[in-house]
């Protein structure tokens, strides 16, 4: 099994052959959108999507480890998708006036690459941004007269009341479900909101709590309210929940096994002082199993700190070699960008009730075109 902690470079050859990474392709082969229409007669319905889930700054506006309120947490995200450059007289230029998941040229880089969190973003240095913030504060509002919910809203700054999970989220659910497609979602934070967000998914699904989607009950959805945890270290990985326990003492096939067997919702917190003490690079990010033989379940992992700079991302995916083996390697993050890896827009998540329908649509058409090209 290759170790923890790897390069893509050092696991790319394992028993003294070269691995074959054409099944796969690059990050500038998966752009492209599928129309929502067009989806249920191409594709599969039988397979199996096991999608992988961040709760801050993904389906939440807000974020417990550091304290921020929807305001905050989005003034936040927004310096992370804003490009700019120091110029030679070492000032900050701005290259764009538009946000981007990815730089808008050769040499941008973000306001948050460059100078870290910046509290107050566009109050000061980002206050070009002001409008888009304000304008998306609006739109995830709670519904004017609408009583609060004592866990699916939250109140923000100045008292104005927020969804506290993102209605597309929800609206996935309900799509996926419409669809008559397998899934079942697996929610994976650093943060300490799972068993809350549990509890409040839970009253949606089963109680028929949320104002918007009153019909939730209907999709017959379960919730393990159960949090698990996930633990690395240089001798592996371990996953628990309750009374169970599985581990990559044995190669990582197990864990993969586990994760594609799971059903409806639950979820995992990972081990942020593991990423912490890698850099917060992809060595030490969230693990993602990924098997291009299963073609029976597919793993997306969706999060708003996976990017294409792997000395900084969040998502550490791990390839299987052969089928059925257990050996793997660590795979770039470009490599699997809109396959099996989703970095959030929240603006468009907040914006666009199907977003996340959608970028699950494209992973699957993206996935499916590479696995034949490969085949080919």
């Amino acid at each position: 099994m290759a170790e923890l902690g790897e390069s893509s470079e050092e696991q790319g050859e394992t028993n003294g052959r070269n691995v074959d990474e054409s099944v796969f392709g690059t990050a500038g082969d998966h752009a492209g959108t599928v129309p929502l229409g067009l989806w249920t007669s191409n594709h599969d319905q039988r397979k199996k999507l096991v999608l992988h889930i961040d709760l801050n700054n993904t389906i939440l506006v807000s974020d417990t480890v550091t304290g921020q309120g929807p305001a905050a947490a989005l003034d936040y995200f927004l310096s992370t998708v804003t490009w700019g450059k120091m110029s030679t007289q070492g000032k900050w230029e701005w290259l764009s006036d538009a946000t981007s998941l990815l730089p808008p040229c050769d040499g941008a880089v973000s306001y948050y690459s460059q100078f870290g969190r910046t509290p107050g973003f566009t109050s000061a240095a980002g206050r070009r941004f002001r409008g888009i913030l304000d304008e998306h504060l609006d739109l995830f509002r709670w519904p004017e007269g609408t009583k609060a919910d004592r866990e699916l809203s939250v109140e923000g700054e100045g008292g104005q009341l927020y969804h506290w999970i993102l209605p597309s989220f929800f609206q996935l659910l309900k799509d996926l479900v419409q669809e008559g497609r397998e899934f079942a979602v697996v929610f994976r934070t650093f943060g300490s909101d799972l068993p809350r967000v549990l509890s409040a998914v839970s009253r949606a699904l089963n109680e028929g709590a949320h104002p918007l989607f009153p019909d939730l009950p209907d999709l017959k959805l379960n919730v393990n309210m159960t949090p698990g945890e996930i633990r690395c270290s240089e001798r592996g990985t371990v996953l628990s929940r309750a009374e169970e326990r599985v581990s990559t003492r044995d190669g990582d096939r197990g864990l993969y096994q586990y994760l594609s067997s799971v059903r409806s919702l639950g979820g995992f917190q990972d081990h942020f002082k593991w990423w912490a003490s890698n850099d917060f690079s992809i060595r030490g990010g969230k693990p993602l199993w990924v098997d291009p033989f299963d073609q029976h379940v597919q793993h997306i992992f969706i999060d708003d700190n996976i990017r294409q700079n792997d000395e900084d991302t969040i998502v550490h995916p791990k390839v299987f070699l052969d089928p059925g083996g257990a050996e793997t390697r660590t795979a770039s993050t470009s490599e699997l960008y809109d396959l099996t890896l989703v970095q959030t827009d929240l603006l468009q998540a907040i914006s666009q009730p199907s977003y996340f329908t959608q970028r699950v649509h494209i992973c699957l058409e993206n996935y499916e075109r590479n696995l034949q090209q490969g085949a080919g």
